[in-house]
C-alpha cells in the first residue's frame, strides 16, 4: 500500500491521522447479523414495480420539489405535530454531523450517555467539539445524577438520547428523560431523542414532543427496512430546524433515494408486518439465549440483543467459524464486558445463530 507524504501528512489533521476509520466486516456468505438491518427483502411484484419507477427518474437532472413530497409523507407517518418541521438527512449519521456543525460555537460540547451511538462522540471530534461521555449505570439504566451533573458542569450544546439505545436495545425511565430534559432546556441546551429503533419499540417521545421548544426527533429508514438507501429525518420546531437546515448541502437526497422512500412508505403495511415479526423473533430469541448456560440476554426494544457470554472473543471466533456474524461489543466500553450484540434475524438465521451460540460456547 502507497505512503502519503510527509509534505502532505502536514495538511491533515493530527487527530485525524490517529483516527480509525469505520470498521465494516465482510459478510459474503455468512449469516449477517452484526448491524442491525431488517432481513426481510421486497416480494418480487414490489421490486418490479421499484424497478419500474426508478428506472423513470430523470437522472440527469439534480433532485426536485418531489423531495418535499417526501417530507409530507414523513412528517404524517411520524405523526409531526403542528409547528414542526422536518429535515432530511443521508442517513441520521449525517444529521448528527450537520448537529455538531451548526452547534459549534466557542466552548460548545456534545453529552451522551455510554456506551452508547459511536456518531455522537465521532461528529464532535470531527467538529472540534469536546464530547463528554456518562457511563449508565451497571443495568444499563441512566445515571440521572451523573447525567444532571454533567450538564450543570459542562453546559453542553446537545445532549443526545438514544430511545432505544444501542447497544444496549433497552427504552430509559421516562421520568429521568424529563429530569434530564427539563435541565438541559434550563441552561439552555438542546436534547436530541434518536429513535433509530422506532419500529421495534414499544413507546414513541413523538407525543410528547411538543412540550418542549429545545427537543429534536431523529429517525432513520436503515431499520424501517431501507438501510440500503441511508435516508435519516429529524423533527423538531420549525424555527429551529430552519437555522440547522442552513449547514445541510443542496441536493443531499438522491432522486433514487427519495423515491425509495416514498415507495416505501405507500406500502407501509408491508413493512408493518416485518416489524411485527421480528418483534416476535425477538420474544422467541431471547427467551431460547435465556436457556443457554452462561449466557446473560439483557431486555430489548430494538432489532438486537445484547448478550453476556463467558468469552465474547472466543465465542465470537466460534460464531465466525460457523458461518455467523455478529458484533463484538466487548471492548467498546468497561460495562459491555464479554458481551456481543445480535441482530434479529429471520425464524431460520435466528435458528443458525443458536445452533452456532451453542456450539461456540
Amino acid at each position: 500500500m502507497s505512503q502519503v507524504s510527509p509534505q502532505l501528512k502536514q495538511r491533515i489533521r493530527q487527530d485525524v491521522q490517529s483516527m480509525h476509520a469505520y470498521a465494516i466486516q465482510e459478510s459474503a456468505g455468512m449469516v449477517k447479523l452484526d448491524a442491525m438491518e431488517n432481513p426481510h427483502r421486497l416480494s418480487a411484484d414490489l421490486q418490479k414495480a421499484l424497478g419500474e419507477r426508478l428506472g423513470a427518474l430523470a437522472l440527469n437532472r439534480y433532485p426536485d420539489g418531489r423531495v418535499n413530497d417526501l417530507r409530507a409523507a414523513l412528517a404524517q407517518y411520524a405523526g409531526m405535530p403542528e409547528g414542526f418541521d422536518i429535515m432530511l438527512g443521508n442517513g441520521s449519521d449525517e444529521l448528527i454531523s450537520l448537529l455538531a456543525m451548526a452547534c459549534d460555537v466557542p466552548g460548545a460540547s456534545i453529552l451522551a450517555p455510554l456506551p452508547g451511538f459511536v456518531m455522537y462522540a465521532m461528529s464532535a471530534q470531527l467538529q472540534g467539539l469536546a464530547f463528554h461521555g456518562v457511563p449508565l449505570t451497571a443495568d444499563f439504566e441512566l445515571d440521572e445524577a451523573a447525567m444532571l451533573a454533567a450538564i450543570a458542569e459542562h453546559r453542553p450544546s446537545i445532549v443526545y438520547l438514544a430511545y432505544p439505545n444501542n447497544p444496549t436495545g433497552n427504552l430509559w425511565n421516562d421520568t429521568v428523560i424529563e429530569h434530564i430534559i427539563e435541565a438541559q432546556g434550563a441552561q439552555g441546551g438542546l436534547v436530541v431523542m434518536d429513535e433509530a429503533y422506532q419500529p421495534f419499540a414499544s413507546r414513541s417521545y413523538i407525543d410528547r414532543i411538543a412540550r418542549h421548544a429545545h427537543v429534536l426527533l431523529m429517525r432513520t429508514l436503515s431499520k424501517f427496512g431501507l438501510a440500503g438507501v441511508r435516508l435519516g429525518y429529524m423533527v423538531g420546531p420549525q424555527a429551529l430546524v430552519a437555522e440547522i437546515d442552513k449547514v445541510r448541502p443542496p441536493y443531499n437526497i438522491s432522486v433514487l433515494n427519495y423515491e425509495c422512500a416514498l415507495f416505501a412508505l405507500e406500502h407501509a403495511e408491508v413493512f408493518a408486518a416485518q416489524a411485527k415479526d421480528l418483534r416476535e423473533q425477538r420474544t422467541q430469541l431471547q427467551h431460547e439465549l435465556a436457556a443457554l448456560p452462561g449466557v446473560t440476554p439483557f431486555p430489548s426494544e430494538a432489532n438486537m440483543i445484547l448478550a453476556r457470554v463467558p468469552d465474547a472473543a472466543k465465542t465470537f471466533d466460534g460464531l465466525k467459524a460457523r458461518g455467523v456474524l455478529v458484533k463484538n461489543v466487548s471492548k467498546m466500553h468497561p460495562l459491555l464486558s464479554n458481551c456481543l450484540r445480535l441482530t434479529v434475524g429471520t425464524a431460520t438465521e435466528n435458528d443458525q445463530l443458536l445452533a452456532a451460540l451453542k456450539a461456540s460456547l
